[in-house]
This record gives structure tokens, C-alpha cells and sequence, in this order.
């Protein structure tokens, strides 16, 4: 068995034996030489001929020779229907050099060719090796001894039966007058009469008016006789009918005789005699033989030619008819299919609306399949046109809800059944993303473990993400679909971190004027203690002085921690003016570097003239207070190590920002950084915890940003982040509201 993959090779290989004709030079020669051919084998057969005039050639030369001249003229009829099949392809806009015609033509050539020679070549040698036998002496003999004798055979027989017939004939008409046919005593006597003259079988038959046989008596021991089987054939009958009383018959084993009994009704009696069958056989044969001998004799060399010359025009009337044939169903079949190829071609180019033309009184496969391929480019046509229909509304959709996506502050994910994300918005994938192009396609508990064990357990929920420096506290909402869910998560870290300063700045505001009011007595009655009785004491005199000095001392730190809440709880609107962040920056520099001179102090300015529109006071507020707990890191190092103390403050313009950076080498950033700026969190063991909450509020009022990073060597690093342009479009947008609404 052939391989499955090697089956396309044994195709090409079994398509380039049937198609020899596959390049021009190859056709052309073959078409020469097929000419030349059938002129050389023309000259010799006529030669042949001629030779012999007198009696018939022998079976194999004549074989030979009509073989030899059929042959050429049968390429000649091959490589015609071959140059229609080209020109018919050639005329295809679907031209190539296997296209169906010429296929076709191949197929029925060896399919008509091989077969017709073969049968040609059996029909010639039957037929000369029969003429030579007809022709023989023996025969001729033989055929003149058994004619004659087959003839005194015959005649004698058939004239036996007569004559037992026509007496048997006389007996039954004598019987039927004095007793019916049914009587037992007939049907006695009918059979003696039928075996004292030694015949096989009689029976009487009636003719209904229908014509239909009727059996009315019957003596016969052939028992394979079938029942409704006619005793007397449709021309003996015809005979009797007209006119002929007596019919006498040979059959294959037997001779059978009919004669009319009585007229009306009709009514016949049949007998039969079995005979020897070689013998009545060889007669029969020899009569016919004889007869037809006397004449074949005398032409017997132009019936050979006869026939041989019509074996040769059969023979390629056959192959003609065959290529015709081929052509016509290729053009029956290539028609509808090049129309259907044209057709797929254009549905292949987007053209919905090709249509093939249908025949209507074609009710074969051909016509089945054009209606077929209509009914499909139709259906294609409307479904494609709903499906654009469809998918512009779709677009339309999509673009609309992933503009909505976009345009939400929220992250937006959608969670396949699998745990596949499908789809994420920029917002989900600006904090989920990492390091990574893209989250879509990735598995959620990977990505999003918090986000994923709240979706299993709950639809609604707040989580942590990150376990940096910098995590977010996200609400989220969990939407089940069929296949999957959609969550939906929301950044609320600052939302809380604004609830937790609004209620530290009501705190403040409470604590400060509930401790600022019982302050000033205590500070009074301390030093009215000290002026009045410390002179008079004479007994722990020293005591009594360090204890109110510690009193007012410490009534001063609580009137400072107050001062501090108060300017928390009650900072005022900042008062937009055109400032130079150097002078601001500079300044606040000069005063700690004047201050703390154990700290070595770098001032860099990489811009000239930087112009900010800002609160003067509350910007310099904010550098004072970076500065400050810059110096207090430093210190709180150096109880743990005694190495030198540096900051480093850089103004730089990064594009269209103005950027304020404060490097220390001090003990650096928890690792919650961004709870240090919220109100009283503190990473020191001194300290409120309200300066940076206090520079996170004035950073913001000027719409800038803060952002706190490690320093590479050892401390922190924090930013202040403003946008000029954007500042003074802010504050001029404000400042025209109230005109506007009055």
C-alpha cells in the first residue's frame, strides 16, 4: 500500500504518464511522427497486398497489419482532440497546462485505445483462423456428407410426427362426439392413443377470446414444464391462424407437431417426440453452413478485406467518438466549474454579489451545485452584511467603553473563568503592571494576589496593594459575569490620607484651644512664685528656682507644640505672588548653614531667574521644614554613628517643572514612607510628626508634588515638584471666579 505521504508524488507521477504532451516540442513531434507513420505503414500493406492476390493472408499477417495501420491513424485522432483541448484551454482565463480538457483527453484516449486495440487484434485472428477453417477441404467434406444426410433426417421425422399427429387428430375428433373432454374414459384413451404411437407428451389447447392458452387435456412426464408456460409458440400460432391446419417444429431435444382440432371454439392438439440432439443438431447446422459456404467461397478475400477494413473504421470511429465525447463533457463540466471559479474569485476579493448562472433544465450535480453555490453567496452576502452591520456597532461600543475606561479614575479588569485578564484599562495597568508590558493575558493571582482572595470571598472590600515603600489602599467591587468577573478597583489612599488630616486639623484646632487658654496663667503664676518668694527662701533656694524655671520652661515647649497645631489646624489661603525660588530657597539654605555649622551644606542652582507663582512665606515654611527634620535625621544618626553630616539641596528644571530636591545622609525613611506625611507620624524620637504633614499641604495648595525616595548613599531624598505654567493658569483661573459669578 502507498504511503499516504507519498500519495501527491505517485498522482503527478501516474498525471505525467497519461499526459506525454506536456510542453509544445514534444506535441509537435509526436503529431509528425505520427503522419509519417500511418504514410510508411499505408506503402507497405499495399505492398503486402498486392503480393497475394489470390487467397487470403494468414491470420497474424493481417492482424499485424491492421494493427499497424490503426495505431499511427489513432495518435493522428489522439494528438487533433488533443490541439482542441489546448485551444479550448487557451481560450480560458484560467489557462494552464493541466487544466480539465486536456486531462480529460488523455484519460479517454488510453481508456478508448488500449481496449479497441486489444479487441481488434482478438476480432482479426478469430475471424482469419474461421475463414481458414471454412475454407479447408475437410470442411467442405464434411459439410457436403452431412447435409445430405441431415436432410433425409429431417424430413423423415418431421412427416413421422405428422402423420401420428393427423391420426391421433382423427381419433380425438371421433372421441369428443360421444363423451366430453373430462370424462375418465377420454382421458384413458388419450393417453393409450399418445403412447401406442410412441410419443413424448400431448396435450389439447383451447384459445380463450383474450388469447390466452387454455390447457383442457394434458399427458406429459415432463415435469419441469412451467405452469403458466405457453404450449404453442406465438408463430406457430400465427401460421395456424392463417389459414394452415398442420404445424410441425424441431426443437433443442424434441420435435413438436400442432394441428387444428375444432374451429369453434378453437382448439388444437399438440404432440412432441424426443429425438437425438446430436444428431438433429448436426442436420440443422449443416443445411445452414452448406447454403452459406457456396457463397463465401467464391469472396472469400474481399470478405476478409471487408471486414478487416471495417474493424479498422470501427476501431477508430470508436476513438473519435470517444475524444468527442471527452470534449463534449469537458466543456459540459469545465463551464459551470470556470463560472464557479470566477465566482469564488470575486467572493475571495471581498464582491458578495457574484452569482453563478444556473441552468435550469441541468437536474444533475453540476446544477445542484450552481443552485447551491447561489443559495451560499446569498446567505454569505446578508450575513456578511449583518456581521459589518454588526461589528461597526460594536467598534462604535468598544471605542465608546474603552473611552469610558479610560477617562475613570478607577482600574477596571476583567477576569476570564480561567483566571486569565482579558482586559485592563490604563489606570489598572499603570498599578498593577511593574515591570511588565502588559498584565492582559497574565494570570490574576499572579499579578493581583490581594485583588484575587478578595474576589473569591466578596464583591466589595478595601486591600492593600504593594508591600513597598510605597503601597496603595484601593476599594474594590466585584462584578460576576457568565464567564469570569469584572473588578473594579479605586486608588483611595489619598482620599483617606485627606479624611485623617481633615480630622487631625479639627483635632489640633480642639487641643489647641483647649491647652492654650490654662497656658498663660501657669507661665504667670510660675514667675510670680520666682519674683516674689525665690529671694525670700533661704532654705533650697536653688530648688525652688530650678523648678520653676522648669515650669516655665516647659509651659514655653507646650505654647510651641500649640503655636504648631494652631498653624496645622489654621493655615491661611496662600497669597499667590511671582516669586524667585532661588531667593526663597537661598535664604532658608543660608539661615540653618549659619545655625548648624557641624552640618556641611551643598546649594546648587542649575536655573536662572526660576519664577514661581507661589505663597512666599508658606513656600519658604516648607523648605524651613524639610531643612529641619533633614538636621534632625543627622542628628539622630549620629547618636549611633559619629560621621559627618551632609545635605545637599538642588534647583533644577526638568522640561516644563520646576524641581526643589533636599538630600540628607541621616538615619533615612521607614519603610511606610508615605504615612510620615500624614499628621503626628514621626520615624524620631523628638518631633510632632506635622512638618512634613505641613509641607505635603503647602506643596499641594500650589499644586505641586512631594515625593520621598531613598538616597543612595545612606538617607533620604525629598522632592517638591511644580509646573510654573500651571500654577499661574490655576491661580488665574481662581482668582477670575468670583468676578465671573458676581
Amino acid at each position: 500500500m502507498t504511503n499516504a505521504k507519498h500519495f501527491p508524488a505517485a498522482m503527478r507521477s501516474f498525471w505525467a504518464a497519461l499526459n506525454p504532451f506536456s510542453s509544445g516540442v514534444s506535441f509537435r513531434v509526436f503529431e509528425t511522427a505520427s503522419i509519417a507513420a500511418v504514410v510508411v505503414v499505408g506503402v507497405i500493406t499495399g505492398f503486402v497486398l498486392n503480393a497475394q492476390r489470390a487467397e487470403p493472408l494468414s491470420p497474424t499477417l493481417m492482424a499485424v497489419l491492421l494493427v499497424s495501420n490503426m495505431l499511427p491513424a489513432a495518435c493522428i485522432l489522439i494528438a487533433a482532440g488533443h490541439r482542441a483541448a489546448r485551444k479550448r484551454q487557451n481560450r480560458s482565463e484560467f489557462y494552464s497546462k493541466d487544466m480539465l480538457h486536456v486531462r480529460l483527453i488523455a484519460i479517454f484516449s488510453l481508456v478508448a485505445t488500449i481496449p479497441t486495440v486489444l479487441l481488434v487484434i482478438f476480432a482479426s485472428i478469430l475471424f482469419q483462423s474461421g475463414v481458414q477453417f471454412w475454407f479447408s477441404s475437410t470442411t467442405r467434406g464434411v459439410l457436403e456428407n452431412s447435409q445430405t444426410l441431415a436432410k433425409g433426417y429431417y424430413t423423415e421425422k418431421l412427416n413421422d410426427l405428422s402423420d401420428d399427429t393427423s391420426a391421433m387428430a382423427v381419433d380425438i375428433r371421433y372421441a369428443l362426439r360421444q363423451v366430453e373432454i373430462t370424462d375418465p374414459d377420454f382421458l384413458t384413451a388419450s393417453a393409450n392413443w399418445t403412447l401406442v404411437r410412441k410419443l413424448t407428451e400431448s396435450a389439447i389447447i383451447s384459445i380463450a377470446p383474450d388469447g390466452t392458452q387454455q390447457t383442457e387435456s394434458v399427458w406429459s412426464p415432463d415435469t419441469d414444464r412451467k405452469e403458466n408456460q405457453p404450449w404453442i409458440d406465438a408463430k406457430s400460432l400465427a401460421t395456424l391462424n392463417s389459414g394452415q391446419t398442420l404445424v410441425a417444429n424441431v426443437k433443442d431435444d424434441r420435435i413438436e407437431a400442432i394441428i387444428l382440432l375444432f374451429d369453434k371454439p378453437r382448439s388444437y392438439l399438440y404432440t412432441s417426440r424426443a429425438v437425438s440432439v446430436p444428431s438433429f443438431k448436426l442436420s440443422r447446422t449443416a443445411q445452414l453452413v452448406l447454403k452459406d459456404y457456396e457463397n463465401m467461397a467464391a469472396r472469400s478475400r474481399a470478405l476478409q478485406l471487408q471486414f478487416n477494413i471495417a474493424l479498422y473504421i470501427v476501431s477508430l470511429l470508436i476513438i473519435g467518438i470517444t475524444l468527442w465525447i471527452a470534449l463534449r463533457v469537458a466543456d459540459r463540466l469545465v463551464r459551470p466549474i470556470n463560472s464557479l471559479v470566477d465566482a469564488a474569485q470575486k467572493i475571495a476579493d471581498g464582491d458578495f454579489s457574484a452569482r453563478v448562472s444556473e441552468d435550469m433544465r441541468r437536474e444533475d450535480e453540476i446544477g445542484f451545485l450552481s443552485q447551491s453555490f447561489n443559495r451560499m453567496t446569498e446567505r454569505l452576502e446578508s450575513q456578511t452584511g449583518a456581521l459589518i452591520a454588526t461589528n461597526h456597532q460594536l467598534a462604535e461600543r468598544r471605542i465608546f467603553i474603552e473611552a469610558v475606561l479610560e477617562s475613570v479614575s478607577a482600574g477596571v479588569i476583567s477576569v476570564g473563568d480561567n483566571g486569565i485578564i482579558q482586559l485592563a484599562n490604563s489606570t489598572a495597568e499603570k498599578i498593577l503592571r511593574g515591570k511588565l508590558k502588559s498584565i492582559v493575558g497574565k494570570q490574576f493571582h499572579v499579578i493581583a494576589p490581594a485583588l484575587a482572595e478578595l474576589a473569591k470571598d466578596s464583591s466589595r472590600g478595601v486591600v492593600q496593594l504593594g508591600d513597598g515603600p510605597e503601597p496603595l489602599t484601593v476599594a474594590v467591587t466585584v462584578s460576576p459575569r457568565e464567564q469570569g468577573s469584572v473588578v473594579t478597583f479605586e486608588d483611595i489612599s489619598q482620599q483617606l490620607a485627606d479624611q485623617r488630616r481633615a480630622a487631625w486639623s479639627d483635632v489640633a484646632r480642639r487641643i489647641a484651644h483647649e491647652i492654650k487658654n490654662p497656658l498663660t496663667p501657669i507661665q504667670l503664676a510660675a514667675e510670680r512664685l520666682q519674683r516674689r518668694f525665690g529671694k525670700q527662701l533661704t532654705q533650697d533656694q536653688a530648688i525652688f528656682e530650678q523648678l520653676t524655671s522648669t515650669i516655665v520652661r516647659q509651659v514655653g515647649d507646650l505654647r510651641n507644640i500649640v503655636d504648631e497645631f494652631s498653624s496645622f489646624a489654621r493655615m491661611p489661603k496662600p497669597l499667590f505672588r511671582p516669586e524667585n525660588v532661588h531667593d526663597i530657597v537661598g535664604h532658608a539654605v543660608f539661615m540653618f548653614e549659619v545655625a548648624h555649622p557641624d552640618v556641611r551644606f551643598t546649594y546648587r542652582q542649575n536655573v536662572d531667574a526660576p519664577m514661581l507663582t507661589s505663597d512666599r512665606r508658606q513656600l519658604g515654611q516648607a523648605i524651613t521644614n524639610l531643612l529641619k527634620n533633614a538636621v534632625e535625621s543627622i542628628q539622630e544618626r549620629k547618636k549611633e554613628n559619629d560621621a559627618d553630616g551632609v545635605i545637599s539641596v538642588d534647583l533644577n528644571a526638568d522640561g516644563a517643572s520646576l524641581v526643589i530636591s533636599i538630600a540628607d545622609n541621616g538615619i533615612g525613611l521607614p519603610a511606610d514612607r508615605q504615612r510620615i506625611l500624614e499628621p503626628y507620624i514621626t520615624n524620631r524620637a523628638t518631633g510632632s510628626g506635622l512638618g512634613l504633614a505641613i509641607v505635603k499641604k503647602i506643596t499641594e495648595e500650589h499644586f505641586g508634588e512631594i515625593s520621598l525616595t531613598d538616597n543612595p548613599g545612606g538617607g533620604a531624598v525629598v522632592t517638591l515638584k511644580f509646573i510654573p505654567d500651571l500654577v499661574a493658569a490655576k491661580v488665574a483661573k481662581s482668582a477670575e471666579a468670583p468676578a465671573t459669578s458676581n
